[in-house]
């Protein structure tokens, strides 16, 4: 092992670095003679700031600080100073980044802060990746609205520059982002043989028409990331086509941006299609609904394998939760009110005979449920995670003694959480 800190050096050749770690084979202390594969495998190891800081030891240094394998990977970090705590990608290094290694980027990310100014200049950066051809594209906005401010127009153009000569792209992360149709079919035209992963939850110009033509055209799909209305029948039954590939991953948002707001119902049809062709898929499902609102969910058996409410859910809808979602393997409920849900714990640890993880929040369960709900589960309870204040002392058990039983039934030791871990 060696360890390298990096001076800079007072010769003007710069080669040999005073009172640092002599290399095994080089006794005279030459540290411009180390192989060039070893130099790389010691700058992969070295944060960016490290590497700019070691690439003027020498010259031979420097070149390897520019090796090409060192630049496929990438995350721009654009923050404005008087607004964010977060720290920024050097404008410099940008403009070196471009000049010099845009066309040995192939995974690059942007992390941006909420302003505008930041995602503008995510943009500016993107126009110029002309001469590169990316494996994966992540647009990451720390706080919103970010990408969502900038023109339209500007976003699009900026975008398409990457779907036009990425001929590619495997990986696509574009949540809350202006993306719309015509950009999609772009993505489609040149990535459809390539395409594996595609999140883009959060995108309000993006019609069911505009994801429905990538899943008719990019078969290797595995894992795909939307809001629920763009999910539907057809969608569904495209995913599971024969030239389709298995899913294995299908994350859907289902949020309400207006209390009272319609949701359109899938048919049980369309989801055991699913199955059928990917059995075994994850279904993700994260729930952001007032409670008049779930109507059209849980009538029918769904392939739900985990189920996130983020507001507050109801006694009635977390029992049809019980009978229609055999599949379940994780359920999270934040909040439910202050209705015991003994009925309704008891129902999902019968019939949703895979549950490993469960999480309650501001919700009311009497400790006898808890136990029982704990010991028809036993050991496959990998992750129990619940508040102190969920537990309802009753004629069996107290708070001092239920951790005890519970203890017994998983087979470890186990206390309710005091705050939550979800």
């Amino acid at each position: 092992v060696i360890v390298v800190i990096p001076k800079k050096c007072g010769d003007s050749g710069g080669s040999r670095i005073t009172g640092a770690a002599v290399p095994s084979g080089s006794p005279d202390g030459d540290w411009a003679r180390l192989p060039q594969e070893l130099l790389l495998h010691i700058f992969q190891y070295l944060p960016l700031l490290d590497r700019a800081y070691a690439s003027q030891v020498c010259r031979k240094w420097n070149q390897a600080f520019h090796m090409p394998e060192l630049w496929r990977c990438f995350e721009f970090e654009l923050n404005q100073p008087a607004s964010s705590y977060l720290k920024a990608t050097h404008p410099d290094l940008i403009k070196q980044i471009i000049k010099r290694h845009s066309n040995h980027l192939q995974y690059v990310s942007f992390k941006v802060d909420s302003s505008t100014e930041s995602a503008e200049a995510a943009c500016d950066i993107l126009s110029q990746l002309v001469n590169c051809s990316l494996k994966t594209l992540g647009l990451i906005s720390t706080a919103r609205p970010s990408f969502m401010e900038v023109p339209k127009s500007h976003f699009i153009s900026a975008l398409t520059v990457v779907f036009v000569n990425s001929k590619s792209l495997s990986s696509l992360k574009i949540d809350d982002t202006p993306v719309d149709d015509p950009s999609l079919k772009v993505l489609v035209a040149n990535n459809s043989d390539t395409l594996k992963l595609l999140k883009m939850s959060s995108c309000p110009h993006v019609s069911p028409a505009g994801i429905l033509c990538v899943a008719d055209q990019c078969h290797g799909l595995r894992e795909l990331a939307l809001n629920y209305h763009l999910l539907s029948d057809e969608l569904l039954l495209a995913l599971s086509s024969e030239k389709h590939v298995h899913l294995e991953h299908l994350r859907i948002d289902v949020v309400s941006e207006n209390p009272g707001q319609h949701f359109h119902t899938i048919k049980k049809s369309s989801w055991d299609a699913m199955v059928r062709h990917s059995p075994k898929f994850n279904l993700v499902m994260y729930f952001f609904l007032y409670e008049d609102e779930f109507g059209p969910f849980f009538n029918e058996e769904i392939p739900v394998t985990h189920l996130y409410f983020g507001r507050s859910v109801s006694k009635e809808v977390l029992g049809r939760v019980g009978l229609h979602c055999p599949r379940l393997v994780e359920l999270v409920v934040c909040a439910n009110g202050l209705r015991p849900l003994d009925e309704e714990l008891i129902r999902i640890a019968k019939h949703c005979t895979q549950l490993s993880a469960i999480g309650l929040g501001e919700c009311e369960v009497s400790c006898s449920a808890f136990v029982e709900f704990v010991k028809m589960c036993g050991r496959r309870l990998s992750q129990l995670s619940i508040m102190e204040e969920v537990l309802i002392p009753d004629h069996k058990y107290s708070l001092d003694e239920i951790h005890w039983e519970v203890s017994k039934h998983l087979g470890r030791v186990w206390f309710p959480d005091m705050m939550p871990t979800w």
